[in-house]
């Protein structure tokens, strides 16, 4: 799902988290394209009622209802990346450190701040970045020109209601914005999408057949049902070996981390190890942990 045709716009110079609706012109042909699969969703949304009351006299929800039942209850809070892990950049950053960061993170989309991420511009796609200044083109480099507008919503939106502003608008990325008008999170559309369809992979996931992945040097992205002994073994380091664990008690680093703290924790939560190797919870949900961030203790002092 690309939004190639919401392009640069002058909208986004000097955005402020109150332009909650900047409209873009329509392509009734891209809108066709994009639209149906929408249309699909919002068509059985409507009748969410007449899909609950049949799946329960089957005796129970079917995935494709709860997932609609998802999209009513809900709000933006409920999926949003936290405000500790968005990435973006500041207006004022360079041409060769902005390629760094694409380069670094995977992103397509980076929010642009002003001073601090509060004071949010727009945001910048990898594709208007590349088209200009990639493939050895030369020209003066000026971030403000390439921006496009963000969307701005509160928490307590319903996913489903945001769904349809971002197919309406066709937009991919919303800045969820608190009662002061601070940045509280970021959302995606895949965020939204993957609450009726259930997870979608891309690129940047870890694959299934493969429980966690090294970013770099000490630095690792696992999945919370690693076994422990395994990735022991492949840090030469024991996790277990603290008064807080039980290593008998324990088979998982997700288990791990709630043994550590007694809880599930949530997305965004950092973790403490008495080693010094510091835990963070980069994806969950109120019942479970799904992905982690694990970094040894050399590659902590480093961040």
């Amino acid at each position: 799902m690309d939004d190639s045709t919401d392009g640069p716009s002058s909208a986004a110079h000097g955005a402020h988290p109150t332009q909650m609706d900047i409209r873009i012109e329509s392509d009734p042909q891209a809108d066709s394209e994009q639209g149906g699969f929408f249309r699909r969703i919002f068509g059985a949304f409507s009748n969410g009622d007449d899909a609950d009351s049949e799946s329960e006299a089957n005796g129970g929800k079917a995935p494709q209802t709860r997932g609609l039942i998802n999209l009513r209850d809900m709000v933006v809070e409920d999926v949003a990346i936290p405000k500790a892990d968005i990435v973006a950049v500041p207006i004022d950053i360079t041409k060769d450190q902005l390629v760094q960061v694409f380069r670094d993170t995977g992103m397509t989309r980076l929010p642009v701040y002003q001073g601090t991420l509060d004071t949010p511009q727009g945001f910048v796609h990898l594709k208007d970045f590349a088209l200009r200044h990639g493939f050895n083109q030369q020209g003066i480099f000026s971030l403000k020109d390439e921006m496009r507008p963000l969307l701005y919503v509160p928490p307590s939106m319903r996913i489903g209601v945001l769904l349809q502003k971002m197919q309406a608008e066709r937009r991919h990325m919303a800045l969820v914005i608190d009662e002061y008008g601070g940045v509280d999170g970021l959302v995606t559309i895949e965020d939204l999408i993957e609450q009726v369809v259930g997870e979608i992979e891309d690129e940047h996931d870890i694959d299934e057949d493969t429980a966690w992945a090294e970013e770099k040097p000490g630095c690792y992205i696992a999945l919370a049902k690693t076994p422990l002994d395994e990735f022991e073994a492949e840090i030469g380091q024991s996790l277990t070996d603290v008064d807080a664990v039980d290593e008998e008690e324990i088979d998982t680093l997700g288990g791990l981390v709630f043994m550590l703290l007694g809880r599930v924790p949530v997305r965004g939560e950092v973790i403490e190890h008495p080693s010094g190797t510091v835990i963070e919870v980069v994806d969950a949900d109120p019942r479970r942990i799904k992905r982690l961030r694990v970094r040894m203790p050399e590659a902590a002092g480093s961040v």
